[in-house]
């Protein structure tokens, strides 16, 4: 995923405002009985329930103690809930468990812990005296939920119950019997024990058990034999599983137990520390990693004192070795716990050796250092240990253990991890050191004294403030604005704190563009931040790996460069200049980016006075060694180039010999980027055209015979040339266009990309010249053109990429939305406004665009939506009789999409959305038959989420529709049906259009929509109608497809009392089809309708036998055929018995 954007944060809340609802789901949750299984609609209720509360719980997820004041009255039920059951099961055998809803309740409780952490949670567990029995028997239940492998769940929760009531402050000997002094302790430890080695969150909470088992007075026994068991385990069979449960339940006793017998326990601990460093297996796992960290540094933090005058033993020193080992172990969580480890150890140290310790840590950043290289020359292995050391400071520094003797070190190598990006493939590393220094500064800001830090003051501003702005992640951009704000609030050193603050907090750097083009310039307006900002995005924002940055880069350059561009553009082009001169395309790509803004700034602020400036860096071209620029895989070199051509390029330039120009070889240049592949690399190749064809007459009609890339690039070109400077050439462009996309046209490209490029050319020449387009166009012309827009509507090119005709029908979606808005805006200035924009033209064009928009493939109902609704918001043409361009039942449209749905827009890929509303507009007669057709394809989609709601939408709808009209206006079901009919007759060799009928014909049969179509005169018409269409050339059709959907018309027709002898007729064509995959399909889909539909009469006992018992696929067609006839006669038998 890119970090260009802040992902979804989801939304913020004051206050756990869905308590009543979640209050009201839980009671309903705890109410059901836990000792009896749901029936599968009781399941799937309770299901939805759990789904719910899960679904709330999450959402607060982010802001947790929102639920605090509540957390008692929700836990508590639900943990009490628990008990009963446990004590209900514990105290009769013959009770049962649901496992399914037991396993709900534990799941809602894990929520909660989830939600809050286990800390918080189990204190409202229950813990009397009573509960210890309780929870050690359920827990032990050899038929009881906790043993089925899948309830990981209850057992977590129930571990978590017994590590609260085993903490009761009474000696554990009073539950145990006569004579089984140590049972209940020894049952809690063998609990805890048994549940070590699992790899789920039971591990987990076996640990706290324990951890507070052997917290306990009178556990000291119980702790001095789990150390001798868990050192002799990890000497001899080193389980990997057992061995992190060993360390959690020791990092969690030093944390928490008593000093003394922390103290007692050392060697051990020490001893069981040392085992796991030479077991291979056991190291090269996260996690024994990082609990070995925890163990070492918690160890001697309980062990040591702070007093300056004692000597440090060796072993602190050994520790510490280990740990700054750690600081530069691969895995992160790792890292992290060596830091809190270093940092907490060293602030109970004298504080000459707190010092040595900081020294070494801060000698970790040169260990893979090299002399006179930068930070992009590290390898990659230094992302680890840079992140450690930064990590290590971090804690020192927010502990004030910084000596200000060595804070100048500090900052030095701070000022390179903050920039610290390497490259690796084709993404980079290095967001973690960026993120950590970051946390140093934060640190340093809240521990150190503002003097210590006034030298370096300035520098520090000028780091974060470029950061917080320019970095590649969002995370970062925010971390360094955290750490301006902490030292704006607590030094006041940092120039313009305030100000600059408000323009880099933490919303204005969330979004990369706004900090780039917007926040930026904004600090450059105070000096002391501009040279800072324009340095970092000539040495690094545009050399940089991803090519967004170096885009946005060069834009932000240009925009701080015209707070004062007659001083800071001639500064910024020789530096650019070098960059030109590197071996590195990324450097090349950049400055080339910087130099054509920088000309365009010119442009747009001094005019014809900025030439001379363009010219120059015009000429700055020819510093790239033209292989390079033309090199087969620099399409962003050739682009970038091609830009700068057309931003710098002069009229003198134009007029100069070839040997006389600043860049002899800048035709080649352009002409090689309209003949390479990259789209990118033709459309800037396109706009040096555009540029260039102001200065002197082009001619791109040739394009027309060249290569297909050539061929792509002409619409880019024809697009964007201006024809004011050169009105002649535009009827040859036009008409070049238009014969390059006409399908009657021996010209027309057979290249998908080159007519999408000729389509999308044609919106853009009506832009350009629509000011004076009665000059330039006659009324035919641009109905010509408007035509072409409307025929490429009908382009479905498919190849092995897919619909490739989806790119043609996008480009006419969004060009006739174009040229409609043109043509309305001018509308005043025409002399004869119809004949330009035929009424008739435009309805139909009106129609066509809504077809797009409830078609199969969502980018394309998107696209038509915005579209169409862009031209319903538009105001009436000004002309006369201005209502016949108004959008046909326009209030009904209204109502649909902006009054129901608030003006969004943004549903219309959502066919859940779309369709309910979309099917109305078949009221609409002007646009019911471009419609149909577009709905019909959708309902033939394999596409579920398009094929579900289109075919629910259009069922429901014809549902409502009366059997025959009772004005011409009203819409019925009979003049529907007869709309479909005529839609596949009118394309009756065409099954991408009969088969999407056929099929819709069959979803409305599924759902008893034209059961009573035969009771009208014209329904009884369409019935034959459709009969004939099903029937037609059965022998002489060969696509499968075709045939089945036919074959199911056929037979559904069979429930129309009207035509159902005539179907038994034409089954006999399909039981016997040469066909086997037909055949076989007939009988099933024959057999499945007299199951399943009310014939109204009773089908012969021997029909289904021959269904069944007929081998229908068999190549024994002759036998098949008399079969089909023999069947056919007992379903006729059955019939006439009527």
């Amino acid at each position: 995923m890119s970090s260009d954007e802040p992902t979804d944060e989801g939304k913020l809340f004051a206050s756990f405002e869905r308590r009543d609802e979640f209050v009201s789901l839980q009671n309903t949750l705890l109410a059901f009985d836990l000792t009896a299984e749901p029936t599968p609609q009781e399941n799937s209720v309770e299901f939805d329930i759990l789904r719910r509360l899960s679904f709330i719980v999450s959402e607060y997820q982010e802001q947790s103690y929102l639920l605090d004041p509540y957390l008692e009255d929700l836990v508590i039920p639900a943990a009490d809930c628990l008990r009963t059951h446990a004590r209900a099961c514990t105290s009769d055998s013959s009770v049962t468990s649901s496992m399914t809803r037991v396993g709900r309740l534990a799941d809602l409780l894990y929520n909660y812990i989830k939600l809050r952490g286990y800390k918080t949670i189990t204190r409202f567990f229950p813990h009397e005296i009573a509960d210890v029995t309780i929870a050690v028997d359920f827990i032990h239940l050899p038929t009881g939920p906790a043993a089925h492998p899948s309830q990981w769940s209850l057992r977590y929760v129930v571990l978590l119950w017994l590590s609260l009531v085993c903490r009761i402050p009474f000696d554990l000997d009073q539950f145990d019997g006569p004579g089984h002094k140590g049972r209940t302790a020894s049952i809690l430890e063998a609990t805890g024990k048994r549940y070590l080695d699992y790899a789920g969150l039971e591990r987990e909470g076996a640990a706290v058990l324990l951890s507070r088992l052997y917290m306990r007075k009178d556990a000291k026994q119980q702790l001095s034999a789990f150390l001798t068991w868990s050192t002799s385990m990890l000497q001899e069979t080193g389980q990997l599983l057992s061995a992190i449960g060993v360390l959690q339940v020791l990092c969690e006793f030093i944390k928490s137990g008593a000093l003394q017998e922390t103290r007692s326990s050392t060697s051990t601990l020490l001893d069981i520390s040392e085992s796991i460093g030479k077991s291979e297996i056991l190291m090269n796992n996260t996690l024994v990693r990082k609990y070995r960290a925890k163990l070492l540094s918690r160890e001697k933090i309980q062990t040591d004192t702070d007093d300056d005058d004692i000597d440090v033993p060796e072993e602190i020193e050994i520790i510490l070795q280990e740990l700054l080992s750690s600081l530069q172990d691969k895995d992160t969580v790792v890292r992290w716990s060596a830091a809190k480890g270093i940092g907490r150890l060293a602030e109970r140290l004298p504080s000459d050796f707190s010092a040595q310790v900081l020294q070494t840590v801060l000698n970790l950043f040169s260990i893979h250092g090299i002399v006179g290289a930068s930070i992009s020359d590290m390898p990659s292995v230094a992302e680890a240990t840079w992140h450690g050391a930064c990590l290590a400071t971090a804690e020192m520094a927010r502990r004030g253990l910084m000596q200000s003797s060595l804070l100048p070190q500090l900052l030095d190598w701070l000022s390179k991890a903050i920039y610290f990006d390497i490259r690796k493939g084709a993404h980079s590393i290095g967001s973690n050191v960026r993120d950590a220094a970051a946390y140093v500064i934060w640190a340093l800001a809240r521990a150190q004294d503002a003097s210590s830090f006034s030298p370096h003051a300035v520098g520090l501003a000028q780091s974060l403030v470029c950061v917080s702005l320019f970095d590649r992640d969002v995370s970062i951009r925010r971390a360094a604005s955290a750490a301006f704000q902490e030292h704006v609030g607590r030094m006041g050193l940092f120039a313009h704190g305030i100000d600059v603050l408000r323009q880099t907090d933490f919303y204005c750097v969330s979004i990369r563009r706004n900090a780039f083009l917007t926040a930026a310039p904004q600090v450059a307006e105070h000096i002391e931040y501009r040279s800072g900002l324009i340095n970092h995005l000539i040495s690094i924002t545009l050399r940089h790996w991803d090519v967004t940055m170096r885009q946005l880069g060069a834009k932000s350059l240009r925009l701080v460069c015209e707070i004062d561009l007659a001083s800071l553009g001639p500064t910024c082009v020789p530096r650019l200049t070098l960059l030109l001169r590197s071996v590195d395309s990324t450097d090349i790509h950049g400055a080339m980016l910087a130099l054509a803004e920088l000309a365009d700034a010119y442009q747009q602020r001094f005019g014809p006075e900025g030439d001379e400036k363009r010219r120059e860096i015009f000429g700055l071209i020819g510093h790239v060694p033209k292989n390079i620029i033309l090199a087969p895989r620099n399409e962003q070199v050739l682009s970038a180039t091609c830009s700068l051509i057309a931003l710098s390029i002069t009229q003198q330039e134009t007029r100069q010999a070839r040997d006389q120009s600043l860049v002899p070889d800048w035709c080649h240049i352009v002409d090689q980027g309209l003949r390479h592949r990259g789209n990118g690399a033709q459309e800037a190749a396109a706009s040096a055209m555009a540029t260039m064809s102001s200065l002197m007459d082009c001619s791109t009609l040739e394009f027309r015979h060249g290569s297909p890339l050539l061929q792509q690039s002409l619409g880019h070109v024809l697009g964007v040339l201006d024809y004011d400077a050169h009105p002649h050439v535009l009827a040859e462009a036009v008409d070049c266009l238009l014969e390059s996309i006409s399908s009657e046209s021996a010209a027309r490209m057979i290249n998908v990309e080159a007519r999408r490029n000729c389509y999308l050319a044609i919106p853009k020449i009506f832009t350009n010249i629509t000011p004076r387009l009665a000059e330039h166009f006659r009324s035919s012309k641009v109905c010509a053109l408007f035509d072409a827009l409307d025929s490429g509507l009908e382009d479905y090119t498919t190849d092995e990429r897919g619909d490739v005709g989806s790119w043609i029908r996008i480009a006419c979606i969004r060009g006739l939305s174009s040229v409609i808005e043109d043509l309305f805006c001018i509308s005043g200035s025409l002399p004869d406004f119809p004949s330009f924009l035929p009424p008739h033209r435009y309805h139909t064009a009106i129609g066509r665009i809504l077809r797009q928009g409830v078609e199969r493939l969502d980018n394309v109902r998107q696209i038509s939506g915005e579209c169409f609704l862009r031209i319903l918001k538009l105001p009436l043409p000004s002309t006369e009789n201005a209502e016949r361009w108004r959008i046909k039942n326009i209030d009904l449209m209204q109502e649909l999409f902006f009054v129901e749905s608030g003006d969004d827009n943004d549903s219309w890929s959502d066919g859940g959305w779309l369709f309910p509303k979309a099917v109305k507009i078949l009221q609409i007669p002007e646009y019911r038959r471009s419609l149909l057709r577009g709905l019909v394809l959708s309902v033939a989609t394999r596409t579920g989420s398009t094929q579900r709601p289109a075919s629910s939408s259009l069922a429901n709808y014809t549902k409502t529709l009366p059997l025959t009209g009772i004005s011409e206006v009203e819409y019925s079901l009979s003049e529907f049906t007869s709309d479909l009919i005529g839609l596949a007759q009118s394309n009756p060799t065409s099954n991408n259009v009969v088969i999407p009928v056929l099929q819709t014909f069959n979803m409305l049969f599924e759902e008893d929509v034209l059961v009573s179509l035969s009771e009208s005169e014209r329904g009884a018409a369409c019935v034959e109608a459709l009969l004939s269409l099903s029937c037609k050339n059965v022998l002489r059709v060969k696509n499968i497809q075709r045939l089945q959907e036919s074959m199911k018309i056929v037979i559904n027709l069979l429930t129309l009392p009207s035509v159902a002898k005539t179907c038994l007729s034409k089954i006999v064509e399909f039981l016997a089809h040469p066909y086997p995959r037909v055949r076989s399909s007939t009988a099933e889909h024959l057999y499945m309708v007299l199951q399943s539909k009310d014939l109204g009469w009773e089908p012969d006992e021997r029909v289904e036998e021959i269904l069944l018992e007929t081998e229908w696929s068999s190549g024994d067609v002759d036998r098949v055929k008399v079969v089909a006839r023999g069947l056919v006669d007992a379903l006729a038998s059955g019939m006439n018995a009527l």
